[in-house]
């Protein structure tokens, strides 16, 4: 299964038999609102804090996947899912309702792409006959905990992104009409040396382009093999930093081939500065997006390239710089091979 140093294939080409995404009122206005099963109307949801608003979403997309798919919860062996509130609270107070054997996954906003690489390379080696993988965040919760509670009403640089609410769910299986899920590149932490938490675009630019060198490697292809290559939530900051890394190494990406998660959900006349983040933003973006494109057959091969800020507030505050964080997975159609 491994290829190269840090990638694996899938030989048995887990499926992706279906997907569940859930957002909020300001997602609802984006560019690609059917890219969602539930929108709600209120980032409450009904619920006394922004935390169990995350939660509820959470929840919500673990049970619409598996209406989709028409099997009963337990018939999954394990949820493999995270966020980026302190201890994953959201996350785990959802598996504690689920009763689903749950491993806690910390990526930051490229826990989707960890998730959903864990789950393949489980099932992949018939760990498991079925595996949801998820990640959520909500806006209000996140602003609250990394910056300033929204009522607070602080100004941000034009470097700023918008977490956005929602929540977005796969289930792999070992057999399915589903996309396959056909590699994995897993990445490693590197830092610019930038310490500005509202820059996080740029700060993660280098681990995307490092990821996807190394996945190219090897993989021993080059951009060309895929359809679209997709980050995380660069922003537009971010993925033009990303792209003339990547240009600067010789990696011939195509420009109209190089989209992000985070430009795609909201529209540009929507106040997000440079983009949407979060660990819901990939999740939505990919579950809800561009894996019904390949599902549709305008696309037969995209690579996810989920990106990360693994910094906390307390580093922050200490001055630190920021390390980042990027994994990639490989879907393609059915029948497509690598």
């Amino acid at each position: 299964m491994l290829k190269g140093h840090q990638s694996w294939i899938f030989e048995n080409r887990p499926s992706i038999v279906s997907t569940g995404t859930i957002g909020g009122p300001f997602e609802a206005k984006g560019k690609i609102p059917e890219a969602f099963d539930i929108l709600h109307e209120d980032m409450w949801i009904n619920q006394d804090s922004w935390e169990k608003a995350q939660q509820k979403m959470l929840e919500e997309a673990i049970q619409t996947t598996l209406k989709k798919a028409r099997i009963e919860k337990e018939t999954v062996e394990f949820l493999i899912a995270g966020d980026l509130i302190n201890q994953m609270t959201p996350t785990s107070f959802a598996a504690s309702t689920s009763s689903i054997p749950f491993l806690g996954a910390f990526s930051a906003c490229a826990t989707s792409m960890e998730s959903l690489a864990l789950a393949a390379s489980i099932i992949n080696a018939k760990g498991a006959n079925y595996i949801l993988c998820a990640a959520s965040s909500h806006n209000a919760a996140t602003e609250k905990q990394f910056r300033y509670p929204t009522e607070y009403g602080g100004q941000k640089p034009p470097t700023s992104q918008w977490t956005v609410t929602g929540a977005g769910c796969a289930l792999v299986a070992q057999d399915g009409s589903g996309p396959s899920v056909t590699s994995a590149t897993i990445g490693k932490v590197a830092d610019m040396g930038m310490t500005d938490p509202f820059n996080m675009g740029g700060a993660m630019a280098i681990a995307a382009a490092d990821t996807i060198e190394a996945h190219l490697r090897d993989m021993q292809i080059d951009p060309s093999y895929y359809d679209l290559i997709i980050t995380g939530d660069l922003g537009h900051v971010g993925r033009e930093v990303s792209l003339d890394l990547l240009h600067d190494r010789n990696i011939p990406i195509e420009a109209e081939k190089y989209v992000d998660c985070g430009i795609a959900i909201y529209r540009e006349d929507q106040p997000v500065l440079a983009g949407g983040s979060g660990a819901a933003c990939s999740a939505i973006g990919t579950y809800g997006h561009y894996l019904q494109e390949v599902i549709k057959g305008n696309l037969q091969r995209i690579l996810v390239v989920a990106t990360g800020s693994l910094h906390s507030t307390l580093s922050i505050q200490q001055k630190a710089p920021i390390p980042c964080i990027a994994h990639a997975v490989s879907i393609e159609a059915r029948g497509e091979q690598l």
